[in-house]
């Protein structure tokens, strides 16, 4: 038997006794921690999936120990600016061995009913009524025309992390003046490198009263967002 869940944001195909690195956990080592996003359980040529998961099915695992990944080297340059950056950056993981995987109550997904085309029906011809005027067509509702800003242009964001911040909510600079540093740094956690948000928010301000030379002047003293 064998499941596909959903363990610290990130899917896993897994089986019994398998041991997994997932993304650090907040379990103690040696407890027991269970996992109820099951998305697909196979047993054979059995297979239950869920929409999106399956009800009553769990995945039950114990914690080994926590650790650190192999170091990922980040370099960053600006070309003609004089800018290089090099961090390096270790993830922190957690890896646990799989005890069991239930799938008691779980809901198999009903095949789909083939639909019959319905066929059309032939109306008597009665005496014509007079014809009425046509119902005006209702306009379609206009699509909010705002724009993005340019995240890119605050130091330390790149593409990868303006992508993440738009698809958060976070499209404008006054958007990312009122955002938290730690809440910017939990929707960035997915992005690979070590990021500095303190300076973000105070950036994303100037950017936006359009203090650009100012802006500009602080970052030549900026290292990777950091001050």
């Amino acid at each position: 038997m064998y499941a596909i869940v959903e363990i610290a944001g990130h899917q896993f195909k897994v089986e019994k006794d398998q041991k997994v690195f997932v993304n650090r956990l907040s379990t103690e080592e040696g407890k027991k921690v269970s996992f109820d996003n099951v998305l697909l359980i196979g047993d054979g040529n059995n297979v239950t999936l869920g929409a999106p998961a399956i009800d009553g099915a769990q995945v039950s695992a114990k914690v080994l120990k926590h650790l650190k990944g192999d170091k990922v080297i980040v370099f960053k340059k600006k070309r003609r600016k004089g800018y290089r950056v090099k961090n390096g950056h270790r993830q922190s993981l957690t890896e646990i061995v799989i005890e069991s995987i239930v799938a008691s109550g779980a809901k198999k997904a009903a095949p789909k009913k083939e639909t019959k085309k319905a066929e059309p029906k032939v109306e008597a011809k009665a005496a014509a009524p007079k014809a009425e005027k046509a119902a005006p067509k209702k306009a379609a509702p206009k699509k909010a025309t705002g724009k993005a800003d340019d995240l890119k242009k605050i130091e330390g964001i790149g593409p990868k992390i303006a992508s993440t911040l738009v698809e958060a909510g976070i499209a404008t600079f006054a958007d990312l003046a009122k955002a938290k540093p730690e809440a910017i740094s939990e929707i960035i956690a997915g992005v690979r490198g070590n990021h500095v948000t303190d300076t973000w928010p105070a950036q994303a301000k100037l950017a936006a009263d359009g203090k650009w030379d100012e802006l500009k002047k602080w970052q030549d003293e900026l290292d990777g967002g950091k001050a």
